[in-house]
């Protein structure tokens, strides 16, 4: 027994030998591959520039960029109108950046973490660099992460850094999830796979934010610069700033020159509006005629004698965005996994001068507030929630309340029960002090994208204070005030910006656990909204709390709603009124305001739930509700089977 003991330990440690052996071998060559390939291309580039006659070159470096208008047109689409300083470093004029590209270098930095590659014995193999580029999706190289097995005990090491002393952050460490997603091609040298939305510690993913990635090309050109953040040989974060100079653009790839070492491959690297134009994976050695790699004192380079250290680079090389994006393409009709990753890398928007940087979720916290006052006249142009907006055929007025409830509606000093703002509509519950409800228009072909300034809260002055939570409800807790009506909902038509403004009424926001409108619950407003925009429909959506009477006391004169709901409805491609409703509870997490022990869930439901739970009633046609199928009986456990649990929007049935 003893004796077969003993065979069992040596044969896997055996195993473990052979793995580890091969795996460094194979992982050398899958890196000497692609700096073997990058090379050919470096240099193939340079002996057809050396072979060139005297008036081609001239033809290709002075005519053809005086006469050749597109590419610098197209490199403007990615430029803020007005932004003066960044054309003129684009046409060669100035070297100077605006202060706030160091502001928005630091949000840049944020979603760029160490990866520690573990292989499946769960011994440490070695590190690269990645970044997060969609909910919960991360993208570095293939030859960091080349297998669904090792990437499943590898993680992700965010603020592996130094603070503004100079002293080391405490990191924060994310599993990796690739049976979520894990995509990869060897070719590209890219792979993307999912993260753990909480780390071991209970840090949420979304603090760190993401790098919207966008599929146009022409984000940068031939002798712009470029920056790179980074973990080299897996050490604390740092950077390169527009030391980079571009120096040729291939179909899949891009050469530039950057003070890069071994350890970077997975890199971002960046335009100066902070938008990622390529994906590191290698560096390009300099090489002697005989093609021998030189090292800085320019003698040969000897394999397994000298540093790697030691080896000169006369530039790096990564992969286009664009490319990565065609690829997934090429591979979603017959691979999930790839329809996945387009589905989350498309969701921050598409647009080539959005937001570079994703940062913040629909939630304010608490403890950053000012009070603002608006005049009377902003409120002559609110124009509330409109019942035809779907079309004559299909109106759809705000919902009722049922009889009972009609004494708990706050009254306006006008005498009124609804309060309109532009392109919204909130009916309140004076006990409670909240929106029974609120009700949006959306218009997808209208939509613009609103820089948010500094947020300023404001009591509606034609409804008595009372009827209204106030700051004092959120001071010096974890709640939220939580849009019911997302910021960015109504921001559409030629008032665009005083809609969004509309939105941070006190009448507007729910009390929120800080963590609630994160993960499932955000991406399912995310999602409403990006359809609306990227299919250019009209959506009308409700949203507000579920009142009980066995809610949290809070304070000894606040009730706590402890669940959300949504109702959302649009005209389908059939001409057909199509609605879907969802809930979402933070029960667990009122229970102490402090810290939770299970994590929120999120569920689509037939709409006529919602009305049960919350007494009002929408004038549906019968067949419009994809979850009608309601079975007897009130609440989640006795109609679970009639429930779809919401993990992404993937899950989602419009």
């Amino acid at each position: 027994m003893r004796s077969n003991i003993i065979l069992v330990i040596y044969f896997n440690y055996f195993k473990l030998l052979c793995y580890d052996g091969g795996k460094d071998m194979l992982e050398n060559a899958r890196k000497e591959e692609q700096q073997r390939k990058a090379s050919e291309r470096y240099y193939s580039r340079q002996k057809a520039a050396e072979a060139e006659q005297p008036g081609e070159r001239f033809r290709r470096e002075i005519i053809r960029p005086l006469t050749e208008v597109r590419p610098i047109e197209r490199r403007l689409i990615f430029l803020e109108p007005g932004d003066d300083l960044a054309l003129e470093r684009i046409i060669g004029k100035s070297d100077l950046v605006g202060i706030s590209y160091l502001e928005l270098g630091l949000l840049a930095a944020r979603p760029v973490c160490r990866i520690q590659v573990v292989n499946p014995f769960g011994r440490p193999e070695g590190y690269g660099t990645g970044f997060l580029v969609g909910p919960n999706l991360l993208l570095t190289n293939n030859h960091v992460l080349d297998t669904a097995e090792l990437a499943r005990k590898s993680f992700a090491e965010f603020e592996f850094e130094q603070d503004i002393n100079g002293r080391r952050k405490t990191s924060k460490s994310f599993d990796l999830r690739p049976d979520e997603v894990f995509v990869t091609d060897p070719d590209l040298d890219f792979t993307l796979v999912s993260v753990a939305p909480v780390a071991t510690e209970g840090t949420e993913l979304t603090d760190y934010g993401l790098l919207r990635l966008v599929e146009d090309t022409g984000k940068v050109r031939n002798g712009e610069y470029v920056s790179i953040i980074q973990h080299p040989e897996g050490g604390l974060k740092q950077c390169c700033l527009r030391e980079n100079e571009v120096v040729d653009l291939f179909d899949n790839w891009i050469h530039y020159l950057t003070d890069t070492q071994p350890g970077t491959s997975g890199s971002p690297v960046f335009n100066d509006q902070w938008l990622v134009v390529c994906l590191h994976h290698s560096g390009v050695p300099m090489k002697d005629a005989q093609g021998n790699i030189l090292k800085t004192d320019g003698q040969p380079y000897r394999e397994g004698i000298d540093n790697p250290g030691t080896i000169a680079w006369v530039a790096n090389e990564g992969v286009r965005i664009s490319r990565i994006f065609q690829a997934l393409e090429s591979r979603s009709e017959n691979e999930p996994m790839a329809a996945e990753s387009l589905r989350r890398l498309r969701s921050q928007g598409t647009d080539p001068v959005g937001p570079a940087i994703i940062t913040a979720p629909e939630t304010v916290p608490g403890t950053a507030m000012e009070l603002g006052e608006l005049p009377a006249e902003h409120y002559h142009l609110a124009d509330g929630y409109n019942p035809d907006f779907l079309g004559y055929l299909h109106q759809l007025p705000l919902p009722k309340l049922a009889d009972n409830l009609q004494s708990k509606v706050a009254k306006l000093k006008d005498g009124g029960e609804i309060l309109n703002y532009l392109h919204f509509s909130i009916v309140m519950n004076a006990d409670r002090r909240l929106a029974f409800y609120t009700a949006a228009n959306i218009d997808g072909k209208k939509l613009k994208k609103i820089k948010r300034d500094r947020d300023k809260w404001y009591f509606d002055p034609r409804l008595d204070q009372r009827y209204q939570a106030g700051p004092k409800l959120y001071k010096g807790n974890p709640l939220d005030r939580g849009h019911l009506v997302r910021r960015l909902d109504p921001c559409w038509g030629p008032n665009a910006r005083d809609a969004g403004e509309d939105t941070f009424h006190f009448t507007n926001c729910s009390p929120q656990h800080e963590r609630l409108n994160q993960h499932d619950w955000l991406e399912v407003e995310d999602y409403i909204l990006k359809t609306a925009d990227n299919a250019n429909v009209q959506i009308s959506v409700f949203t507000g709390p579920v009142f009980r009477e066995d809610d949290m006391i809070y304070r000894n004169e606040y009730l706590l709603p402890a669940d959300f709901w949504k109702v959302v409805a649009f005209v389908n491609k059939n001409g057909k009124l199509s609605a879907t409703a969802y809930l979402r509870t933070q029960k667990n997490y009122l229970e102490s305001l402090e810290f939770f022990d299970d994590e929120f869930k999120t569920w689509q439901v037939p709409v006529a739930q919602v009305e049960a739970l919350t007494g009002l009633s929408f004038d549906l046609p019968t067949d419009a509700d994809p979850m009608a199928r309601a079975a007897a009986g009130k609440g989640l456990e006795s109609q679970r089977v009639n429930i779809r649990r919401i993990r992404s929007a993937a899950d989602i049935i419009l």
